[in-house]
């Protein structure tokens, strides 16, 4: 039989894990390919890209799809597992779950709306009718994964030990061209641990200005409280110059008390160091390459 598309994969996976306990995301490949009796050539069959089976891809996405509208969970790297709400689904008999029915979660939406809203299309289906340019359709898909990819690495980076985290946001940090070298940015971060500051690291190679730096690995929101009391130790170090790195977000307070205060602290939630990581290579590395070309109109001008 032909491999089925992510969206029919769902429910199956869904009902997969009926049992509530953790299952290992290899295993879960395996049994729905066998659940759908797909041949061996079937299963090895890649994606144009050559990286990786076009079955292991389409399960992964309806994982990640699953996860995003909070019908599974993932309890550990490499695992998932049924939610409550998953098993109210489940309980309601449903004869599929696709991208339609998902809508009907919030969370959902947002995760397919609010990253990339000017390059999103509704759904699949609007570029299979033809309302999408093909560029426009390859725009999308790009857009599609990098956001998927983006919210697996935030939950990677939350997994990660503080130790580890402080080190992400070093490499980051040098990566963007901040810190001199990767030595004198290690030394420099975690350096204080006091007053509200983590670290500090070199505006540039030659040292010329000072950054301060707040790195909180945390799953609530950021408030008020945490930059005044950051904002007050960068004044104790007569410094004008702040980054605070959350895993998390921040709230409106904490957004508006940064903009109203004379030192600049720039603030990076959770999805932007995710794509800060992305864009800069830190955590993540290239499986596929695509390189569009358009005919050169210069060459051919005839003398």
């Amino acid at each position: 039989m032909a491999i089925p598309d992510f969206q029919t994969l769902m429910l199956p996976l869904l009902e997969l894990a009926a049992d509530g306990q953790e299952h290992l995301v290899r295993d879960s490949i395996d049994r729905l390919a066998d659940q759908f009796g797909l041949s061996e050539a079937e299963r090895r069959e890649l994606l144009p890209s050559g990286q990786q089976p076009t079955f292991d891809n389409r399960v992964a996405w309806a994982r990640t799809y699953l996860k995003k509208a909070g019908l599974l969970e993932a309890p550990r790297r490499g695992y998932f597992r049924l939610t409550q709400r998953g098993r109210e689904v489940l309980a309601s008999k449903p004869d599929q779950i696709n991208i339609g029915f998902l809508s009907r979660y919030p969370e959902f939406v947002k995760f397919r709306t609010t990253r990339h809203p000017r390059t999103r299309v509704e759904d699949a289906s609007s570029v299979s009718t033809g309302d999408a340019t093909p560029e426009e359709a390859v725009e999308v898909a790009y857009q599609e994964i990098r956001t998927g990819l983006s919210a697996e690495l935030l939950q990677v980076v939350k997994s990660c030990s503080p130790a580890f985290f402080e080190r992400l946001v070093v490499d980051l940090l040098v990566k963007m061209g901040y810190g001199g070298t990767r030595k004198d940015a290690g030394q420099a971060i975690g350096a204080s641990g006091d007053g509200g500051i983590d670290g500090i690291i070199k505006e540039d190679r030659l040292g010329l200005d000072i950054v301060y730096i707040q790195a909180k690995r945390w799953e609530n929101p950021v408030g008020r409280p945490d930059l005044q009391k950051f904002a007050g130790a960068l004044q104790g170090q007569r410094a004008r110059k702040g980054v605070f790195i959350t895993t998390s977000s921040f709230t409106r307070d904490a957004l508006d008390f940064a903009q109203s205060i004379d030192s600049k602290i720039v603030l990076i939630d959770g999805d932007t160091l995710a794509d800060l990581m992305i864009d800069y290579g830190v955590g993540v590395t290239p499986f596929a390459k695509y390189e569009l070309k358009r005919i050169d109109g210069d060459y051919f001008v005839e003398d």
